[in-house]
This record gives structure tokens, C-alpha cells and sequence, in this order.
């Protein structure tokens, strides 16, 4: 027991010389590990306990603790002696002029206005309880066409200028046919109503677009954002009261709503929503001038609507005897265009900062 005693005071000896004589933290942690580590010292000396009698360990023991608190004592006061030398030389170093001008920071980004209008108008609907859905922008041509009352021979077919895709490379289990870049969100509809079995279903839904077109008002990729409701005893009067919801919200509490029959071929009956013109307040004169965006009319065309035909609930096996529903979906670069008095929707893939810093 002798031997074991004497070694733990020659390590607590050794441990407060050494511990003087470190020059920063990372000495300090060197000889935490040589002095207290698993395989440091005390525990070369602990391992040596094994072989006395039972009566002498607890001696051996309540000294090791001793000694291993007096080295972890040491080596906090060094630390602390330490960081209060290195303060004192910070502060007796040069002053700190205060009023020199801060570092320039580099500008922040933002949100680009078509995601921030376009995750208000799903905002808008998620507080009507839409549910935000997507689907795949690489399409089969039934989901973009056939499954929408669009067959091949369609004229509707002539209104999108599709890019096409050569395979067929959607997965296993999918309908063969022709690959196309979609050319609208509506057949995410059809993939909802196909997943959700049956109705009642309620859905939003948002992403980007393609079709063959590029000028002032058209760009070959863009965004839409498109809705569909379908359960038992959905009205017109449904569509019209919803509608009339989202554009109050989105574009101003005054804002009214006018329907005008139109031609969809996945709705029946079809029709283009027109709102208040933001600008002028529907009254066709601005500052006792002809009101330049609506045109003197009073009136902002900005999405199409319609009660979902029926042979589209009949695709994805719902009766349309039982169940009826309504769908609309608007652009969202035309929907910001509105919002915000663009002119030119190029404007928003140009990423010109004189032009994103607006906003």
C-alpha cells in the first residue's frame, strides 16, 4: 500500500508542476489526458489496487480521488490564469476605434416574385382546405391528354404547342404511349383523383409548365397553379363562391368577380373568370384617364373555370351519375403580372437584379 501511496503523491507533484509550466489550452489537455485519461497515470496506479488486501483499498481509494481532484483543480486554475492573461493583453493592445464605418455586407436575396405570388395563391386556398399536391413535369400523353377529354384528333391539342419526349421512361406499371413535357398542372388532378380512390377530394395544385412559345406574355417554361373539388351535390354556385373568395383575398377585399362562357375541353360548363381591375377599381379610368391595363373595361381576365365533365370522373372510375365537381387554374407569371403592373413577363427569367430588387 506504501508503494501505491507514494506514486499518487509524486503524480499530484508531478501534475502541479507541470500544470504551471503549460502555455495554452492545448497543454492543458495534453496533460488532462497524460495525468486523468483512460490510460493516463491514476489509472496506471488504480490497476495496482487488484492486488492488495480488501482492508487496504478503500485508503488507496479515498486518496486517488483526492489526488485526481487536486489535478483536475490545477488544471481549471491554469485555464482560467490563462484566458485572464490573454484578456489582459487584448486589452492593453491598441484601442478599438468605435467609430470607424462597419464592413460592408454583401446584399441579401429574396423571394423571387413568382414564388412569392404564387405560395400566396396556394396560401390562399390551403386556408380553404386545399390540399397542396404535385405530379411529375415529364408526362404520358394520357394523363396530359386522353384522361382530360383531349384525344389525339382533339383542335385542342393545336391550342398547346407540346414538346414531346422520345420514351416512355415514367417507370414500371405506367401506360405506354408518347412522353411529353406537360403542358399544365390539370393532369396532377387526374393522378390526385386516381390516388385518392374516391371522393370527396380537395386539391391545389402548383408547379411549373412548357410549351413551344416565347414572346411579351409567353415563355416556354412557366407556372400555373390549378384546383379541383370534387364530392356529391358540387354546384356552379360552389365554383362562383370559391373564386370569389380567393380573388378578394388575393387581390383586395373590393375586388368583384364576373364569368363569362368559355370553351375548356375538360370542363362543361366552361368559363373565364374576369376581376375588378386592381388599378383603376373597375370604374375604367385612372386619375380621370383611360385606365391603360384594363382598357377602359373595368375588367382583368386572370383564370378559367368550370364544373369537371363528366367523362373525366368516369377515367378514374368515379360515377359521374353520383359525384360532381369544379376545377380552375391560372397562370402565375400572369396572376404576378396583375399584381404587381408588369408589362413584360420575360422580365421574371432574366434575372436582372435592377428589375428583382423591386420586390
Amino acid at each position: 500500500m506504501a508503494d501505491l501511496l507514494g506514486q499518487l503523491e509524486s503524480l499530484a507533484m508531478g501534475a502541479r508542476e507541470a500544470s504551471a509550466s503549460a502555455a495554452d489550452e492545448r497543454a492543458l489537455e495534453e496533460l488532462r489526458v497524460r495525468f486523468l485519461g483512460k490510460k493516463g497515470e491514476l489509472s496506471a496506479v488504480l490497476r495496482g489496487m487488484g492486488a492488495l488486501p480488501a482492508g487496504e483499498r478503500p485508503r488507496v481509494g479515498e486518496v486517488a480521488n483526492r489526488v485526481r481532484d487536486q489535478v483536475e483543480a490545477l488544471l481549471a486554475a491554469r485555464k482560467a490564469s490563462l484566458a485572464g492573461a490573454a484578456l489582459e493583453a487584448e486589452l492593453s493592445g491598441p484601442a478599438l476605434d468605435v467609430t470607424l464605418p462597419g464592413r460592408h455586407l454583401a446584399p441579401r436575396g429574396g423571394r423571387h416574385p413568382v414564388t412569392q405570388v404564387r405560395e400566396a395563391i396556394v396560401g390562399v386556398f390551403q386556408r380553404l382546405g386545399y390540399e397542396v399536391t404535385d405530379g411529375p413535369e415529364i408526362e404520358l400523353d394520357w394523363y396530359n391528354f386522353e384522361a382530360l377529354n383531349i384525344p389525339a384528333d382533339h383542335p385542342a391539342r393545336d391550342m398547346q404547342d407540346t414538346f414531346y419526349v422520345d420514351e416512355a421512361t415514367l417507370g414500371p406499371g405506367e401506360q405506354k404511349g408518347d412522353v411529353v413535357l406537360r403542358t399544365h398542372t390539370s393532369p396532377v388532378q387526374i393522378r390526385a383523383m386516381l390516388r385518392a380512390g374516391k371522393p370527396p377530394i380537395r386539391v391545389i395544385c402548383p408547379g411549373r409548365v412548357y410549351r413551344s412559345d416565347y414572346d411579351m406574355t409567353h415563355s416556354p417554361m412557366f407556372h400555373q397553379v390549378e384546383g379541383l373539388c370534387v364530392d356529391e351535390g358540387i354546384t356552379f354556385a360552389d365554383l362562383k363562391g370559391t373564386l370569389a373568395a380567393f380573388a378578394r383575398a388575393f387581390f383586395g377585399p373590393g375586388t368583384r368577380t364576373r364569368f363569362r362562357p368559355s370553351y375548356f375541353p375538360f370542363v362543361e360548363p366552361g368559363a373565364e373568370v374576369d376581376v375588378s381591375c386592381t388599378i383603376c377599381g373597375g370604374t375604367g379610368k385612372k386619375d380621370g384617364k383611360r385606365c391603360g391595363t384594363c382598357k377602359e373595361t373595368g375588367w382583368l381576365e386572370v383564370l378559367g373555370a368550370g364544373m369537371v365533365h363528366p367523362r373525366l370522373l368516369a377515367n378514374v372510375g368515379y360515377d359521374p351519375a353520383r359525384h360532381t365537381g369544379f376545377a380552375f387554374g391560372m397562370g402565375v407569371e400572369r396572376m404576378a403580372m396583375l399584381r404587381f403592373g408588369i408589362d413584360d413577363l420575360r422580365l421574371f427569367f432574366e434575372n436582372d437584379l435592377r428589375f428583382l430588387e423591386q420586390f
